[in-house]
């Protein structure tokens, strides 16, 4: 279990900016802080702020991850369309080649998920609500 000490006090997003809070509710995070944050110990990287789709749970179970069905064990209440939630950025990366890609909420996505997605695929996908 990861622990306050990994957590980065300089975390940066995708536009260069501070990185902001992605879901307190549902609490989200590889380190369940609310923020995309990442370290060493996330090693696939649960970096890109995603405001989930019907069609992306779809997708995300259907490849191994059912990110629908509650997991009390893991703090995971279950996610619904509409919740914001820290995704893996080959997940999401996955989804965005098969054209099913969420929403993404760019000023809470660690600046790391440009290790694996283009800020053009990013910014192309970037969520204009509130």
């Amino acid at each position: 279990m990861p622990s306050d000490a990994d957590l980065p006090d300089d975390a940066r997003n995708v536009q260069g900016g501070p990185l902001l809070a992605c879901s307190f509710s549902p609490l989200t995070g590889f380190f369940r802080d609310g923020c995309c944050n990442t370290g060493e110990a996330d090693s696939a990287s649960h970096t890109v702020c995603a405001r989930v789709t019907a069609e992306f749970l779809e997708f995300s179970r259907d490849a191994g991850n059912d990110l629908s069905t509650p997991r009390p064990e893991f703090r995971f209440p279950g996610l619904k369309p509409g919740d914001r939630w820290c995704v893996c950025a080959a997940r999401w990366l996955e989804a965005y080649e098969a054209g099913c890609a969420p929403p993404v909420v760019l000023e809470a996505t660690h600046e790391r998920a440009l290790a694996v997605v283009t800020l053009g695929a990013l910014k192309r996908h970037a969520y204009r609500g509130g």
